[in-house]
């Protein structure tokens, strides 16, 4: 179904059981959760799905190994609490979605041999939590084996190193299946929808007014509930019910920075368990690129936060601490920040001390704002706010389905097809394996979009394939190029370079596709620059 359509569905002047603002994970996560249980939704966002905070992490799935300490440390339960949700959650996303997550083994370095006792046991207490859903035991390795595993780290007066095991993962294309699925139930979404207004009935909320940002014009739409989960934002759409509304969070910046293929290592992760503020630090393999992050620091709301140079600076130190090779600000390819919308406590001045649990806050007019929380934790955050809205408005639905229910690709995804897939259709090998981990069981369907000229690479040094831009457009409710270059694929997180050096064939082809005019057409060549230019 394409955006116009779904635009069309909310405009029938139908009332919805329930409307969901904000396209991140959590947002889209409700939508699918209520949508499975039979209930008729609707969820706009008003940027593109995950093109905020959802597609700014540090691309793990886990529990949580520094929330784990603090509980521990300080007799936290909350934290407990946090760390055992997450890691089952953990093993429910690489059921679900078995093409876009997979375990990944994480050593951590050890300088001091009486750090041993202390990182060992709390990783096999990890372990110990996470139960039947532990992805692999952790252990102790010895000076040797902790090299092999990472040759790249500094061996200087490395004693050993621990290995355990948590998942890595696709946050943005994980957001946009969230989307689809959300859509195949039934839910009718759309993104570049803005909402611009509250208004109630006889003192409760009953709808939103929105604006379409893309092809203009207002509407009313209405719901017996609203849910508001919009992260960061969840402040300011509680301001539009209620302009005396005292602020729930305390927002953190997270930066990350991607260095090239040299700095890669080949299979496993490093986690760095202390840095100068006491913070974690995780240097890990992504799509054949070495990602690092992640920074904690308060911020300001924006639709586009930036990563600052002392940001850059805190990162690349502690990359030489840890590093054998000298790394320069020169080897950034890109770099990006994300905004974390945690739960406020006003005698906490350190972001990073809060804790990442969610929480639901239920206006006296009925309005809904889930917020808080972690991306492995969406699925029980939306669960947990759907059964909130079903009692609030008093909503007939069936029990919560989404703890087995397959994501967009997940359902006849069959692990390790992409020799098969390469030789049936004369792939490169790289080019198969980026397909079947982006599209899972609908890999198929991008190849036969593929013939001719939309066949070919959209840039040298990477698997991607200009017919995934028409797939997009088609397919994934892409409205825009930089859909496509940050979130349909993620060169514009992995390669600043190389996705200006393909946005000219992304512009022509959605032009194409998405039948724009001249003006529409500059209006995104801007865009993207402007974007581009601003995650480094």
């Amino acid at each position: 179904m394409q955006r116009q359509e779904l635009l069309e569905k909310m405009k029938t002047g139908e009332t919805f059981d329930l409307l969901v603002i904000g396209g991140g994970a959590t947002g889209c996560g409700a939508a699918l959760d209520a949508a499975s249980r039979g209930l008729r939704v609707a969820l706009v966002e008003k940027g593109d799905f995950a093109s905020g905070t959802s597609s700014r992490s540090t691309k793990l799935v886990h529990g949580g190994v520094r929330y784990l300490e603090a509980a521990v440390l300080h007799l936290d339960g909350v934290q407990f609490n946090l760390v055992r949700d997450a890691l089952h959650e953990r093993g429910i996303l690489l059921r679900i979605a078995p093409h876009l997550c997979h375990p990944l083994p994480l050593v951590t370095p050890i300088y001091r041999l009486a750090e041993v006792p202390y990182l060992l046991s709390g990783l096999k207490l990890y372990d110990l939590l996470a139960g039947a859903a532990g992805l692999g035991a952790s252990r102790l390795l010895g000076h040797d084996e902790a090299v092999r595993s990472f040759p790249m780290i500094r061996k200087e007066g490395l004693r050993a190193g621990v290995l355990y095991f948590d998942g890595q993962f696709d946050d943005a294309r994980m957001n946009v299946a969230l989307a689809l699925t959300a859509l195949a139930e039934g839910a009718a979404v759309a993104n570049y929808v803005e909402v611009v207004g509250l208004y109630r009935e006889q003192g409760r909320v009953a709808g939103a007014t929105v604006r379409d940002r893309i092809g203009g014009g207002t509407w009313d739409i209405r719901a017996r509930v609203v849910v508001n989960a919009t992260g960061p934002f969840a402040d300011q759409v509680r301001a539009l019910d209620d302009p005396a509304a005292e602020p729930i969070l305390s927002v953190s910046s997270g930066a990350h920075i991607v260095l090239n293929r040299r700095f890669a290592p080949p299979e496993a992760g490093i986690m760095i368990p202390r840095t100068d503020d006491g913070r974690l630090l995780f240097v890990l393999p992504w799509h054949g690129r070495c990602l690092v992050g992640t920074t904690d620091a308060p911020a300001q709301v924006t639709d586009h936060p930036a990563v600052g140079p002392e940001e850059i600076e805190y990162l690349l130190r502690h990359l030489r601490r840890y590093f054998s090779l000298e790394v320069e600000p020169t080897d950034i390819a890109a770099s990006w920040a994300g905004l974390r919308p945690l739960v406020g406590d006003p005698d906490r001045s350190d972001t990073a001390k809060l804790a990442r649990d969610h929480a639901i806050n239920i206006a006296s007019s009925g309005l809904i704002t889930i917020s808080g929380g972690k991306w492995t934790t969406y699925r029980k955050m939306a669960q947990d706010t759907v059964d909130r809205a079903i009692q609030e408005g008093g909503l007939a639905a069936a029990p919560c389905r989404t703890e087995t229910l397959p994501l967009h690709g997940a359902a006849e995804f069959v692990p390790g097809e992409e020799p098969s897939l390469a030789q049936r259709y004369g792939l490169a090998a790289e080019v198969a394996t980026h397909l079947q981990q982006s599209y899972g069981d609908r890999a198929v369907q991008v190849v036969e979009i593929c013939a001719g000229n939309l066949g070919d690479r959209l840039v040298s040094d990477y698997p991607y394939l200009k017919g995934e831009i028409v797939y997009a457009a088609r397919h994934e409710l892409a409205v825009r190029a930089v859909d496509f270059l940050a979130r349909r694929i993620p060169l514009a997180l992995l390669d600043r370079k190389a996705a200006q050096a393909a946005a000219p064939v992304v512009l022509e082809l959605m032009a194409g596709e998405l039948g724009w005019d001249l003006a529409r057409q500059e209006e995104e060549r801007e865009e993207v620059q402007a974007r581009l230019v601003g995650m480094l």
